[in-house]
């Protein structure tokens, strides 16, 4: 969650956000469905932003998949086919986390007592794990990409200095992190997805990687 905190204090108008970071990391031991209701309206806030900003109108019902297929469009990821499969994925992941907050949430739907006392033991600790990693990948994405006017064009004007091949330490290590995002009969290791949509954030983390600990483990 550290990740999105400072992703949302470079970008001080989604500042608001905060509101759903504290919620989410203060009851993911103790609540997780109270957790994962604040990690679906945090998507939910963001793509609506995002969509707003851009004209497009969504309807007040609109599903949480519709609602990030509608945002990754507005910034224009529809033209690359990689791209356009990614953010379906990740539109499909955003769409599992409502389903799970219908599923364990305490007021989406009337519980008896026994579901209210076994409802965050349906979640494990690496699942949880995962959406939260999830939701801050998804949300992170989403801003620092709707925060670059252009974030191909400006990408493509960077000379890399860096090749993807080159650094297979920082490689095992993110995508031991955020392991592959499967599509299909397509799967991408996240560091590859990172290098290849966001070069700028690649080169970032992997010099913050190389000036860390984790590499002499």
């Amino acid at each position: 969650m550290e990740r999105l905190k400072k992703v949302i204090e470079q970008y001080g108008r989604w500042s608001e956000l905060t509101i759903y970071t504290d919620r989410i990391e203060a009851h993911t031991s103790t609540d997780f469905s109270h957790a994962i209701e604040n990690a679906k309206a945090l998507l939910e806030t963001i793509g609506r932003e995002i969509c707003n900003s851009k004209g497009l109108e969504l309807e007040a019902t609109a599903s949480i998949n519709n609602i990030l297929k509608r945002a990754f469009s507005a910034i224009g990821y529809t033209s690359s086919s990689l791209v356009t499969q990614i953010s379906s994925a990740l539109a499909t992941i955003g769409q599992n986390i409502g389903e799970l907050r219908n599923d364990i949430g305490t007021t989406s739907h009337g519980k008896s007592l026994e579901e209210l006392k076994e409802r965050n033991n349906k979640v494990d600790e690496l699942t949880k794990e995962f959406l939260v990693d999830t939701t801050v990948i998804v949300a992170s994405f989403l801003i620092r990409t709707y925060e670059n006017e252009n974030p191909r064009t400006k990408t493509e004007a960077v000379e890399a200095e860096l090749f993807y091949t080159d650094n297979e330490p920082f490689n095992d290590f993110w995508d031991d992190l955020y392991g592959e995002f499967k599509m299909g009969d397509y799967s991408f290791p996240a560091s590859e997805i990172l290098f290849n949509v966001d070069y700028k954030a690649y080169d970032t983390e992997q010099k913050a990687f190389s000036e860390g600990d984790e590499w002499k483990e």
